[in-house]
């Protein structure tokens, strides 16, 4: 059986880093939460990774789209300064645009969409 740590998101993208080889999006998802009698909304922010033909892909999306992204959960541990440091990177494996910026659904006629992830 193999073993696996995975991730899905489904957000709205904030910053895009795109350079030549690797992409990192910073994606908001709203969690409802209690306070008192009412509900309010937590935002959590995730720092996506992109490699390969998804870096091409995530260097196009834009601020504000609405995103649904899948992967596998890396950690990585470092030394400085004395002191052991870890970290958890999200690894991007498929990734689609659900709604761009501005509420337009995406546009699916391009080859740009991954029309195998499951909503």
């Amino acid at each position: 059986m193999q073993n696996i740590a995975e991730f899905r998101i489904i957000g709205r993208v904030g910053k895009v880093d795109a350079k030549e080889k690797v992409t990192h999006i910073d994606i908001a998802s709203n969690y409802p939460r209690k306070d008192g009698d009412s509900w309010k909304d937590d935002t959590h922010w995730n720092r996506v990774t992109f490699f390969g033909k998804l870096n091409e892909r995530a260097a196009k999306i834009g601020k504000g789209d609405l995103v649904h992204i899948t992967g596998r959960v890396r950690q990585n541990s470092y030394e400085a300064d004395g002191t052991r440091h870890y970290t958890v990177d999200l690894i991007a494996d498929r990734m689609a645009t659900i709604i761009k910026n501005g509420g337009a659904p995406a546009d699916r006629d391009d080859d740009d969409q991954d029309d195998n992830v499951p909503f």
